[in-house]
């Protein structure tokens, strides 16, 4: 099947496209509703006359707090419509995370769920509010009605005397250039960045992550990423959205829930982390479930987890580099290509997406093969929200993003991705990338994952050391795992510590990535 892309360029503009093209075709799938994509169209219209009725315009910042629900999505496009700017936030915020990214995005109107899992919302937000003086009202969405904040179902009747010629009007108003979202990115040292995202960019770029995965209306999208991280609002949301695509959400993630959903719902498209899809491989009911559906997707990882997710039926699955930053993903294997080809390349860069290789100091453009910083322009954010410092480093002087992530692009022009450059270790005065490290150990048929990281040592600067997670304990151990090395690495590169771990040990953020600094940890007691 051969699709145009949209002609929206706006966020609310592609809602009302993809409704009059598929009106019946289902847009959301939920625990208890359907909704299609005119239904989605005329639910988000009647909560953006709510919000509208309770003074939500033009550049406001309207805060979601909430898992992977319909009415995240409705809220979403019901605020775009406004012109207003979606602030996602992270389900697992604590007080102080959920303080800083409400005070400093300047978010007036937050809508949340009364709770997520253990953590009870309104009492975080109770605890918090005195001290965050431009939240105008609280939206919740549960069976709670805290006394001083609204129910969310009543805004549809609080907005039921509002024309729809003024949400016209405010949709009209809606630029392709304004800011769409606000993400704020993870920082384990620092204070988060809010990453501005344009809605035109959302769009094109999304797009085009989509043919990669040769989508079609058909498609329907399992989706347990949380939807307040870039792959779940930028990525995943918008290359189904603009192929006319069905998301079908998990609200959180659970590895049984994850493999019935699949099965029940026919899901053909995978957008998971390692962490996922090793959880539901190694899950009790996975022989029992029929996920043949599943045929393309996006992951991360090394080689074998990429391998992993194909097995687990996505045999088309891409292999994707990216950030919030660069809207989700700036390169993409094609799911046509080899498997061998998507296990070791992210691919080349989407239509739009300019990707350099460059020295990590002058930003001089590296020759092809040159591990270098990559930095990339075009599909870019503008920057970051109220941060002129970040915003003076983040971009060089020809406009390019700096990722702050080491990789190479061969002669045919596929990038590879090599680790962070902060990961960098320089042992006895010379430079190693761990990827480089990390990838070796992986091809060791009694090594799981592997995460290569830099120790002091007071003779050489630093020393390698690696934590392994094998397929089964007692499977291997470090001087094996060393003369593998010495086979294929130079001296310098090899490890000369190691830890075994299981994967349930492993440090993890909220979005499933290893925090690589906290791996010390497991050395400091050792001997």
């Amino acid at each position: 099947m051969t699709l145009a892309m949209p002609d929206a360029r706006t966020v609310p503009g592609l809602l009302d496209e993809m409704a009059r093209r598929y009106p019946a075709r289902e847009a959301v799938v939920g625990p208890v509703e359907r909704l299609s994509y005119a239904a989605l169209r005329s639910r988000s219209r009647a909560l953006a006359k709510g919000l509208y009725a309770l003074g939500v315009g033009r550049g406001d910042k309207v805060a979601i707090w909430m898992g992977n629900r319909p009415e995240w999505l409705v809220a979403n496009f019901a605020v775009a419509l406004l012109g207003a700017t979606t602030v996602a936030l992270n389900t697992w915020a604590t007080e102080r995370e959920l303080d800083y990214q409400l005070g400093h995005s300047d978010t007036s109107v937050l809508i949340m769920v009364d709770r997520f899992l253990k953590a009870d919302y309104v009492a975080m937000v109770r605890a918090i509010a005195a001290g965050l003086p431009a939240l105008r009202r609280v939206i919740v969405l549960g069976e709670q009605s805290p006394a001083g904040m609204v129910p969310f179902t009543s805004l549809f009747d609080i907005g039921a005397t509002v024309a729809d010629a003024t949400i016209d009007g405010g949709q009209a108003r809606v630029a392709k250039e304004d800011i769409a979202y606000i993400l704020y990115t993870s920082g384990s040292t620092s204070t988060p960045k809010g990453v501005q995202l344009q809605h035109f960019a959302l769009i094109e770029n999304m797009w085009h992550i989509g043919e990669r995965q040769h989508l079609t209306p058909d498609d329907r999208l399992w989706l347990a990423v949380s939807l307040f991280w870039g792959l779940g609002c930028e990525n995943a949301l918008f290359a189904l959205m603009t192929h006319g695509g069905t998301v079908v959400l998990q609200e959180h993630f659970d590895a049984a829930a994850a493999l019935e959903l699949i099965e029940a719902e026919r899901c053909t498209v995978l957008y998971a982390t390692p962490n996922m899809v090793l959880a539901m491989t190694e899950h009790p009911d996975r022989p029992t479930r029929d996920l043949s559906s599943l045929r393309t997707g996006v992951t991360i990882g090394s080689p074998a987890q990429i391998a992993r997710a194909a097995e687990l039926g996505a045999g088309e699955i891409c292999n994707v580099y990216g950030l919030t930053e660069t809207y989700g993903n700036c390169a993409v294997a094609d799911g046509h290509d080899p498997l061998e080809a998507r296990l070791q390349s992210v691919g080349t860069p989407l239509p739009g997406m300019e990707i350099v290789i460059a020295d990590p100091t002058s930003h001089a453009p590296l020759a092809a093969g040159e591990v270098g910083e990559i930095k990339v322009r075009g599909y870019v954010t503008p920057g970051y929200y109220k941060d002129a410092e970040r915003n003076a480093a983040a971009f060089d002087d020809e406009g390019y993003f700096l990722t702050g992530d080491l990789g190479l692009v061969d002669p045919q022009g596929r990038l590879y991705f090599k680790g962070r450059l902060k990961e960098m270790v320089k042992t006895g005065g010379i430079n190693v990338a761990p990827a480089e490290v990390e990838e070796i150990l992986m091809a060791h048929d009694a090594v799981e994952q592997a995460f290569v990281i830099g120790l002091p040592d007071r003779q050489r600067d630093a020393i390698l050391a690696a934590v392994i997670v094998p397929p089964t304990a007692g499977g291997v151990d470090g001087e094996t795992l060393r003369a593998h090395c010495r086979a294929a690495l130079a001296a310098y590169k090899v490890p000369r510590r190691f830890h075994f771990v299981s994967a349930d040990e492993l440090p993890l953020t909220t979005t499933g990535k290893v925090q690589k600094n906290r791996l010390a940890a497991f050395f400091a007691a050792a001997p």
